[in-house]
C-alpha cells in the first residue's frame, strides 16, 4: 500500500483491490463512525454505509457492479416533487386546480386570495418541470456514464467521509487483469487514526480473509431453517 496526502492507494488484481476496500472499511468502522447516532454526527454514519456498499465486492466486476454503483452515486439528486412523492402529472394536475380556483377568486372580488393561488398554480408547473427534466437527465446521465465517461475516467466515490477512484491499469504482463484503487478519507484528524488502524493490520494480520457473498437461499430451501445471522464485520483475519 502507497500511502500519500491523496489517499492510500494499491496497484493489484481483483483481489487485492476488495482486500483494500474492506481493511479500510474495518478501520473506520473500528473507529466507531459508524455507529454515530448524534444528530451532529448522524450523517456521518449515513456515508458510511453509502460507501460500504459502494466498495468494491468480491463476487463483483469493475465493468457491471462497479459501473452501475458509481452510476447511481453520481446521479442528479431529488428535487422538492420527488422528495415530496410527486409525479409531475400530478403536479400539472395540482397546478391546474390552483389555477381554477384563482378564477373562482378573481369573480369573488378576492384579489389577494386570487393572486396567492395563482402563485402556487406556477410553483407546481415548476415543480412538475424541475421532476421531469431530473428524470430525463438521471437516463441519459446513466447511459453516457456507464457507457462513455468510464472509458476516459477511473469510476469514482465522493461523499463527506470517503472519497475512492478505482481503474483498471494500462500496464499489460502476464499477471491477469491489474488494478488501481486509492481511497481518501476526508477529515485528517479521521485519516490518521485509520492509517494508524492500516499500519496495524499490516503488522499484526497475517493472512486477510476476503469476504465472499454466501448463497442461503440454497441451504433456506434444504434444511428449512433460516440462516444465521450475519456478522456485524464479515472480514475475517489471522494473527501471526
Amino acid at each position: 500500500m502507497e500511502e500519500s496526502i491523496s489517499g492510500f492507494k494499491v496497484r493489484g488484481d481483483w483481489g487485492d483491490i476488495v482486500e483494500h476496500g474492506e481493511r479500510i472499511t474495518r478501520a473506520l468502522r473500528d473507529t466507531g463512525v459508524h455507529e454515530a447516532e448524534a444528530d451532529s454526527e448522524a450523517h456521518l454514519a449515513r456515508a458510511f454505509d453509502e460507501w460500504d456498499e459502494w466498495r468494491p465486492k468480491a463476487h463483483e466486476t469493475l465493468d457491471a457492479d462497479v459501473s452501475e454503483k458509481t452510476a447511481d452515486q453520481a446521479s442528479v439528486e431529488e428535487g422538492k416533487g420527488e422528495k415530496a412523492g410527486k409525479q409531475p402529472d400530478e403536479d400539472i394536475k395540482t397546478a391546474g386546480e390552483k389555477l381554477s380556483e384563482s378564477y373562482e377568486r378573481l369573480e369573488d372580488d378576492d384579489a389577494e386570495a386570487a393572486v396567492g393561488n395563482w402563485k402556487e398554480s406556477i410553483d407546481y408547473v415548476a415543480r412538475a418541470a424541475d421532476s421531469a427534466s431530473r428524470k430525463a437527465l438521471r437516463r441519459v446521465e446513466d447511459t453516457v456514464y456507464q457507457n462513455v465517461m468510464t472509458q476516459l475516467a477511473p469510476y469514482y466515490f465522493d461523499n463527506e467521509l470517503v472519497s475512492a477512484n478505482v481503474q483498471q491499469s494500462t500496464r499489460n504482463g502476464n499477471n491477469g487483469e491489474q488494478f488501481v484503487f486509492e481511497v481518501n478519507v476526508n477529515d485528517d484528524e479521521l485519516k490518521d487514526v485509520v492509517s494508524d488502524r492500516l499500519s496495524e493490520y499490516e503488522d499484526e494480520i497475517d493472512r486477510w480473509h476476503v469476504e465472499v457473498e454466501k448463497d442461503t437461499d440454497a441451504a433456506e430451501a434444504i434444511e428449512g431453517v433460516e440462516p444465521p445471522p450475519e456478522p456485524e464485520d464479515n472480514s475475517r483475519s489471522t494473527t501471526n
